[in-house]
């Protein structure tokens, strides 16, 4: 039996705590408080927490600093909280690695519903998943779901939740061209409250992080639509 999903709770304000953590608990979540960026990089690194919910403004360190440490060791997810709900604050949050972002003031309730959405894109006990169903491979390129691992020519790629759900539905769709509305619907699951770029930093990131040479295969963009997984001839 699995351990009951653990938070971590990253925010320099004590009431944000206790609210979240209380709905956390009726949940049967547990959680670990962290109230600077200093003591969340600790605590992440040194432990596994299934999420980290992650406050922008952090004292010590701050939370965009703080996701884009651990991004470079951890596809944890991250929810990224702040007073600041601009456009462009939004985009540099997902831009950064965070699989989601919201803004204060927000209801405890929409918190825990946004961490059970991203919860179960990454954990396969959470919900119903078939193994024949959620595994694309095409040369040397393996797309997993069910546990969530993104490898090529044998070799784990670091990518996060979304960034290979977006390869996914590509590749399970390859040839067709979607639009960034519609990778945006099929892989938040919700409605998104910023604009399509979303899709694009997501996109950026990955094409990082794939090798450059991708043995039969690309992911192309289709100016003013959207992005297509070509196979080559």
């Amino acid at each position: 039996m699995r351990k009951p999903i653990h938070i971590l709770i990253c925010d320099d304000n004590s009431t944000v705590h206790e609210t979240i953590g209380s709905y956390l608990t009726s949940e049967g979540m547990s959680f670990t408080s962290a109230y600077n960026g200093k003591e969340a990089l600790i605590y992440a690194r040194n432990n596994q927490p299934d999420l980290i919910l992650l406050d922008i403004m952090m004292p010590e360190i701050f939370g965009t600093d703080v996701c884009k440490e651990i991004r470079k060791e951890s596809s944890v997810p991250i929810i990224m909280l702040s007073a600041r709900g601009d456009e462009l604050d939004r985009i540099i949050g997902l831009e950064i690695g965070a699989d989601d972002y919201i803004v204060k003031p927000f209801s405890p309730r929409e918190v825990v519903v946004r961490i059970k959405t991203v919860l179960r894109r990454v954990l396969p006990e959470l919900t119903v998943l078939s193994k024949q169903n959620n595994i694309f491979e095409y040369e040397q390129l393996r797309i997993d779901l069910n546990g969530y691992e993104l490898s090529v020519d044998g070799q784990l790629i670091p990518a996060t939740p979304k960034e290979i759900e977006i390869l996914y539905l590509l590749a399970t769709n390859a040839g067709k061209v979607l639009s960034r509305e519609h990778i945006l619907s099929k892989v938040w699951g919700y409605d998104y409250l910023g604009d399509t770029r979303a899709v694009d930093t997501h996109v950026k990131r990955l094409r990082k992080k794939l090798p450059e040479n991708n043995n039969g295969w690309t992911l192309k963009s289709i100016y003013g639509i959207g992005y297509k997984f070509e196979v080559h001839s």
